[in-house]
This record gives C-alpha cells, sequence and structure tokens, in this order.
C-alpha cells in the first residue's frame, strides 16, 4: 500500500499460466525472507486502528481489519514484493484454464487450520458460497460477482445505518454459486460467467480465503476470534478498543513461518499515541504516524525509520447523492482549485506524490496523467466551471475523514484552497473515528466532500476501478460509496474482464478511466509512501507490496 518505478503486475497468460502451475519454493533472491531463518522466539506489539467489522475474510476490506485478517490467513496465490507478481507460495499448487473463463485450482497439500482441520477443496468453495450469499452482508460479495450463478445468490434485502443486513426482502433462488464445483479434496474449478484473463491474479486477496468448518457453526463468535491457516493463530478474541494478541502457528504450512512466539495488536485511536508510545519503548511498531513525524522522525530513528512503496490512492470523493454534488461541473472544479504539488511538498514534506490519475503507479496498466485535465491546478477555470453550476457559494461546505490518523492538516490545507479558490464562504472540518465513518459513508449520511483511500487487493489497474466505482459494487456488496453509475463506464470494465489478453484488457480499463476523468466522483490527489517506526526490540520489520507488515518475518532481539 509507494511509488517510483511502474512495476509490471501481470504477465501475459502463458507466463502466468507457467508461474502459476508450479510449486511454491524458496525465493532465489531472498525476497519474502523469514522461511528460512531461524526462529527468534520472543514478543512484540504493534499499531492498528480499530476494525470496522468482525474479522472475517468475506467481510473485510478495510486496511485496519485487513491486518490482523491478513495475518492469520494465507491465500491461494501470494504476491512479490518487488515485482508485485502473483507467485505460488500459497495454497493453491497450480491454477489453470484453457479459455480463461473455467479455471481448475489444484491445491497443495498438507495445509490445515488453526484448529488442526484440513484447508482442502471444500473449504474454499463454502467460504466463497457464503460471501457471495446476499443475506448474509459481506462486504466482499462483490468480488464473486462474475462467478456464475452470483445473481442468484443475491435475493434483495434491506440493512441499517451501519450497513448490516436487517430484513430478507427476497429470498435468493440459490444458497450456492453454480460456478463452483469441487472435484475432489484439493481440487475445485470455477465458471465464470465471461473471460477474465486476470483472474488468477485476484486470487490472492482476503475475500478468496478459505473458511474451516467451524465458521459455520457460528459465525459471530469466529468474527471475534477467528481460525485461519496463517503463521499467525487466534488463542483469545479480539477486544474492541483493546487489540488482539496472536500466537505462532506452529505447524504452518508456508515458506514464511513466525519468526516471533507472539505479536500484540494493539488498538489505538490516534497516530500520536502510537508515535510517542514507539519513541517511549512502549509499543514496538507503529505504521500510523502523525504529520509532526515526517520531519524529525528519519533523524530520530536513524535505520529504524523505514519507507516503502505503496500502491495505494487518495482521492477527495463526492457524495454523488447530495444534490449539492450532483453537478459535474462541481466536482470537476473542486478538483482544480487544489494544488497537490504545494500540499504534497509543505504537508507531506514529499512523502507523497501528487496524483492525477485514478490507479496507482506500482500495478500494471497504470496510465501517467491520465486525468491531467481535471486534477491539474487551474483556479481561474475551476471558479469559472462553479460559477457555471450555479453552486451556492454563501453556504459552508463540509469536509469529512476518518480521525486520529494524520488527515486534519491537510483536509485543512484542502478546505483553505478551496475557500480561497473558489471564493466558498468556508468550509467546516467533520471528523469521526475510523469504525463509525465507513458505515456513514455506505449509508449516504455524509453531507460534503470526504476523505477516500483505497489500497490495492491486488496489483492491477481493475482494482482500482470495478470494486469502487461500477453500480454492482454499491453497499452493502462492494466500494462504491459515491454510489457512482455511468453505464458506459460498467460496460468498459465489462470488456476489459472479458477480453482475450491482458493487453487488450489493461486497454478497455484505460478508456474506462478516462470516463472517471471527466465524470469525477472522486478527485485524485496522492500516491503515498509507507512509513513506520519500530523500536531498538525489533529487527526486519518490512511492508509487503500491499503496505501490511510482514508480522510473520520481524525478529525479536533477545
Amino acid at each position: 500500500m509507494h511509488i517510483p518505478a511502474r512495476q509490471a503486475a501481470v504477465a501475459t497468460v502463458a507466463a502466468l499460466a507457467l508461474a502459476l502451475s508450479a510449486c511454491g519454493g524458496p525465493d532465489d533472491e531472498g525476497g519474502g525472507g523469514g522461511g528460512g531463518a531461524a526462529s527468534t522466539g520472543g514478543e512484540f506489539s504493534s499499531y492498528i486502528g480499530e476494525p470496522e467489522n468482525p474479522l472475517i475474510p468475506g467481510n473485510t476490506n478495510e486496511t485496519e481489519g485487513g491486518q490482523v485478517v491478513d495475518s492469520l490467513w494465507t491465500g491461494l496465490v501470494q504476491y512479490d514484493a518487488k515485482t508485485n507478481e502473483p507467485e505460488f507460495t500459497g495454497v493453491a499448487k497450480s491454477i489453470e484454464s484453457d479459455d480463461q473463463q473455467t479455471w481448475t485450482i489444484t491445491l497443495n497439500e498438507g495445509w490445515t487450520f488453526h484448529d488442526g482441520t484440513p484447508v482442502d477443496a471444500q473449504s474454499f468453495v463454502d467460504a466463497w458460497n457464503w460471501n457471495a450469499y446476499g443475506p448474509n452482508g459481506a462486504g466482499n460479495s462483490y468480488f464473486f460477482a462474475n462467478i456464475d450463478g452470483y445473481d442468484a445468490t443475491q435475493g434483495e434485502v434491506e440493512t441499517d445505518d451501519d450497513g448490516n443486513v436487517t430484513k430478507v426482502v427476497k429470498e435468493p433462488e440459490s444458497e450456492k454459486l453454480s460456478g463452483l464445483q469441487v472435484v475432489d479434496d484439493l481440487t475445485f474449478t470455477v465458471k465464470l460467467s465471461g473471460a477474465f484473463s486476470i483472474f488468477p491474479t485476484t486470487l490472492g486477496y482476503t475475500a478468496f480465503f478459505p473458511l474451516p468448518k467451524v465458521f459455520f457453526d457460528d459465525p459471530e463468535a469466529f468474527g471475534k476470534q477467528p481460525v485461519g491457516n496463517g503463521p499467525w493463530m487466534a488463542n483469545e478474541p479480539f477486544e474492541p478498543g483493546v487489540g488482539i494478541t496472536l500466537d505462532k502457528y506452529k505447524d504452518y504450512a508456508g515458506q514464511d513461518k513466525a519468526q516471533a512466539d507472539r505479536v500484540e495488536l494493539r488498538v489505538y485511536a490516534d497516530a500520536n499515541t502510537g508515535y510517542t508510545d514507539v519513541q517511549a519503548g512502549n509499543l514496538d511498531i507503529s505504521d500510523t504516524l502523525p504529520q509532526s513525524a515526517l520531519s524529525s522522525g528519519p533523524d530520530e530513528f536513524g535505520e529504524r525509520w523505514v519507507e516503502g512503496p505503496r500502491g495505494d490512492m487518495t482521492p477527495l470523493a463526492f457524495p454523488l447523492y447530495d444534490k449539492r454534488f450532483a453537478d459535474v461541473r462541481v466536482r470537476q472544479a473542486f478538483s482544480m482549485a487544489i494544488d497537490r504539488d504545494a500540499i504534497t511538498k509543505s504537508i507531506f514534506l514529499g512523502s507523497r506524490l501528487p496524483a492525477h490519475s485514478f490507479a496507482s503507479p506500482v500495478v500494471e496498466g497504470y496510465n501517467d496523467n491520465a486525468c491531467a485535465e481535471t486534477t491539474e491546478f487551474n483556479p481561474e477555470k475551476a471558479k469559472a466551471l462553479l460559477s457555471e453550476s450555479g453552486f451556492d457559494t454563501s453556504k459552508p461546505v463540509s469536509l469529512w475523514f476518518n480521525s486520529g490518523a494524520g488527515h486534519e492538516e491537510w483536509m485543512e490545507a484542502v478546505g483553505n484552497q478551496l475557500k480561497d479558490n473558489l471564493g466558498i464562504v468556508d468550509y467546516k472540518l467533520e471528523s469521526l473515528d475510523f469504525a463509525e465513518y465507513l458505515p456513514l459513508r455506505d449509508s449516504k449520511k455524509i453531507t460534503g466532500p470526504y476523505r477516500a483511500g483505497w489500497i490495492m487487493d491486488y496489483p492491477h489497474i481493475q482494482n482500482f476501478l470495478a470494486p469502487i466505482f461500477t453500480e454492482a459494487a454499491q453497499p452493502p456488496a462492494g466500494s462504491n460509496d459515491t454510489y457512482y453509475a455511468n453505464e458506459e463506464f460498467d460496460a468498459l470494465v465489462a470488456e476489459g474482464d472479458s477480453a482475450g489478453t491482458p493487453e487488450q484488457a489493461i486497454a478497455a480499463y484505460q478508456d474506462a478511466e478516462k470516463i472517471l476523468c471527466e465524470d469525477m466522483p472522486q478527485a485524485p490527489l496522492f500516491y503515498g509512501k509507507n512509513q513506520l517506526v519500530h523500536s531498538e526490540k525489533v529487527d526486519n520489520v518490512v511492508f509487503n507490496a500491499f503496505g501490511r507488515i510482514e508480522l510473520a518475518q520481524v525478529t525479536v532481539k533477545q
């Protein structure tokens, strides 16, 4: 979850098939690390924010819960930390297709859940069926929309203000995806509704993790104390506001076994508190830092200040359901009134880069300056557009963001620029705890532009388009909380999904991005870099391709 050179995430279909047909083995270049190193034992602690939902993979699609879930599970494929390419170091032995529509997934032997039960084909099929089933209200349901039978699993539901299903208005026709079939204990097939050349690339994402039988006995209890198949296991429930302690899973079948014996994931509501705790030696790792740390942190921590690329994009999103922001000219004006260069230099001290595209520079399909016409700083044109739209500048604008994560200073800078460059009378900063903020967005309760953010689920431009902007991805099925809908955009994404080659797919996705650049449901602002600090107690603290701390690789100095 980054920046410098563009990195290829997906090879050609032939190369991908070869890469994904090989059994996982040690990385010759040492990337990923930890697998062959001697365990150091010991305990350490690390910062997290409050997860939005219980810790169920199918319903975890935000960073805080993601750090916990991704530590407890290992997926079908994993991603190379340097190239972002999918590789066979996970549960899958091969993922093959002759037509890019029907895929055969073969699993490696020897993988078990933390309760000792086997990770088999049924555990994937059952998990995917549960995630897709509409009445379950899984936030990652959308990721199964291209599997045959998805529509039949949806039905019609009512939700509360937090996006939870409260009533099933119309029962689904089926509880299972017709496109999933178990062949034997280690093999299952997936039939998609159309060709999808990058399907194997998506399968390392959280939504596709397997679930043990115990999950289906009591999903609520499971969400508090999950049973995964990863290098860490939960021997106690997650405690809201406090966190969770994870222990090393000694029977882990993957390469990167946990080096320490235990990690305490502590919930913090404020980045400043976590940072000062690391300074005082009361916390070992924090990857959520206050703005003040950007100037003094590198000198203070030296080698214990760690930076890495981040496959993300931070935009200013618009609530399209609010009549005040329904006019595209208003959204374009707001975008062009923001001086991204000034903010990245003065507020972020170069720790972020101005964004002029919707996808991150580190993913395949990134198109440099795709949105330059509507993202370049142009206050004169912005003011003229706003005037044409009839926007009432005599009323203040509310700017929304999640509190305690270092967003207030740059959101205030955005507010000042909107006020100065557009003639808006004033702005008001509205902040909420993260766990409250996301449901408010899903339930159409935001009353002005808001801080959004997207960290790649898999390293491809498609992931910065389909889950955030297609109409099918509107809550509760996905993350389209601006409630954007454009048939031409959806058609181009579908064209990319069904393209015969990765190159043809990228061309369609880039055409879809051009529509977003015009419509501006969000205004791209910044690409991030990961920063973290750690105590002298720990070493080998690194990020993976998604900005997650590789907790399994952390070593404790004895």
